[in-house]
């Protein structure tokens, strides 16, 4: 007997040997078939989904979930451009503070609205003894007031009081570590946001670093999360290269740096795993540090790495020696140079064809580099709305040669490179819906199109979301397809993404969504 059937939908599987079905059986949170082979079977429950359409889970191959959980509750100067009404609201976030001295932390930071950057001079003024740390919406920057300049070490650059990368990071490292507790409700609170918008599993982008993280006992906050139910998806954990340190392992294993225990990329289960190791090697473009190979148009400079590129290259290496799975973080087509020699040499010393490795972003990839990515089986895992919302500032930053090569799509898929579709939230807008239309129509929100050439089919785009998001995660064999033997992850959606306007796709409704086979609740409106 099945658990349930879903009836009277049209089931689109991403799976060519039964492409489109009517029916569908679930037993023990698995497929077991479609169509004939489960009609007729006896269920305990059967569900008339009324003509809905349904896909696999939408997969989010790269996100932040505690970010986005404490970004819900904090205040934010989102939307404010000008610098008065900015500090109107570090004020009230300020003196609603009753700790004496204590950290306030804002969200929605972006120069870009301003016209610049703010300085420590001007949040003295309003920050009333207290510690302000305004973070910059890239996640690659904040600006902080004296109170905490003070602190830091003279010769770190402080730009005004504007931190960027590992200026950054040193500013936080400053702060307490967050709790267990912290994290586990901010990851619940992001959680219920991704099922809401049909994605029943995800890539966490880091823990335990500097740049992201902010507790050496990340993984456990997951683990309380997962333990009081608060973690209704499936979660994929990538662990900050920071972790990795010298290990005494035998010769023979030939593993130069590792975590404690010999941890890697693999270990857990279908809910909760260790997956990739992440590497940064440059910052992003919104904050101007991405690291290119000629200088932003109208700016003097051309972003920054990370660190000395033969310690970066050194770290790609030693991740891949140590068998992990690499996630490697390069925007600018600088850092993917840098990224692809290292994994060029990695896979020269210990050659690993499934390892899987990828590029996190490729924002700027050019068409050189094109061919090396394929030829290293590297997956590019892209966020589409960055360009959808972002689209006009970057192309002018750009500039007419290179703005088509941004975040590309059809020349990833022409030279056989697995297109990964992903958001990055809360850096924006976490809707694959949303984020699939910008890779058919190539359209920023005010209309401009960015590289047209790069437009793909829905087809194609829903694939990005589904079955290459499960490849490069390692999920192939589990999800990505609605085909017997796989998970029983279902987004349910009010209209056919293939068959109205491409315009419309991202105002789909998602209806509900499903978990191991299980109903898990009405999307929130």
């Amino acid at each position: 007997m099945l658990s349930t059937r879903l009836t009277n939908a049209r089931f689109l599987t991403m799976d060519p040997d039964h492409p489109v079905a009517h029916d569908l059986g679930i037993w023990q949170g698995r497929i077991v078939g479609l169509d004939a082979a489960v009609t007729s079977l006896p269920a305990r429950e059967v569900i008339d989904l009324q003509g809905a359409t349904v896909l696999p889970g939408f997969i989010d191959a790269h996100v932040h979930l505690a970010w986005t959980g404490f970004k819900e509750n904090t205040p934010s100067i989102a939307g404010c451009t000008r610098v008065d009404e900015v500090l109107a609201v570090v004020e009230e976030a300020v003196l609603q503070k009753g700790t004496p001295g204590a950290w306030v932390s804002i969200a929605g930071y972006d120069q870009r609205a301003l016209g610049r950057h703010l300085t420590a001079a001007e949040l003295d003024t309003v920050s009333h003894g207290h510690k302000l740390f305004l973070l910059h919406d890239s996640g690659h920057g904040c600006v902080v007031n004296s109170a905490v300049l003070d602190l830091l070490p003279a010769d770190l650059s402080r730009d005004g009081g504007f931190l960027a990368e590992g200026a950054m990071g040193a500013a936080r490292a400053l702060r307490l570590p967050y709790s267990q507790r912290e994290l586990a409700d901010a990851i619940g609170r992001a959680a219920r946001t991704c099922l809401a918008e049909g994605v029943t599993a995800c890539a966490e982008a880091g823990i335990g670093g500097t740049l992201v993280g902010h507790s050496p006992v990340e993984l456990g906050a997951y683990q309380l999360a997962r333990e009081e139910g608060l973690l209704p998806l499936r979660v994929q954990l990538m662990v900050s290269a920071d972790r990795l340190h010298p290990v005494a392992a035998h010769e023979a294993d030939g593993i130069p740096r590792s975590l404690d225990l010999g941890l890697r990329t693999g270990f857990g289960d279908d809910r909760l795993s260790v997956g990739a190791l992440k590497i940064f090697t440059d910052g992003g473009m919104m904050a101007r540090t991405a690291a290119l190979s000629s200088p932003y148009e109208g700016l003097g400079h051309a972003g920054q790495l990370q660190d000395d590129p033969d310690v970066l290259a050194d770290t790609i290496v030693d991740g891949h020696l140590a068998g992990w799975q690499l996630a490697v973080h390069a925007i600018g087509d600088r850092a993917a140079d840098i990224a692809l020699d290292a994994l060029e040499r990695a896979q020269r010393l210990r050659p690993r064809p499934g390892a899987r490795h990828r590029i996190e972003h490729a924002g700027l990839i050019r068409p050189d580099q094109l061919p090396r990515l394929a030829r290293l089986g590297v997956s590019a895992v892209v966020q589409p709305n960055f360009l959808r919302y972002f689209g006009d500032d970057y192309a002018a930053i750009m500039g007419e040669e290179r703005a088509p090569w941004l975040y590309r799509g059809r020349a990833f898929l022409d030279q056989g490179i697995t297109l990964v579709g992903s958001s990055d939230r809360p850096v924006t807008d976490g809707s694959p819906l949303r984020a699939i239309q910008f890779m058919v129509e190539r359209a920023s929100e005010s209309g401009q199109v960015i590289g047209p050439d790069e437009a793909l089919t829905v087809d194609e785009a829903l694939r990005s979301y589904t079955v290459a998001g499960a490849f490069a995660c390692h999920w192939d064999d589990r999800l990505g397809s609605l085909t017997p033997g796989k998970l029983a992850d279902l987004v349910v959606l009010g209209d056919d993404p293939r068959r109205v306007d491409p315009s419309r796709i991202g105002d789909i409704e998602v209806v509900a969504t499903y978990v191991d086979g299980r109903w898990t609740g009405k999307a929130a409106s």
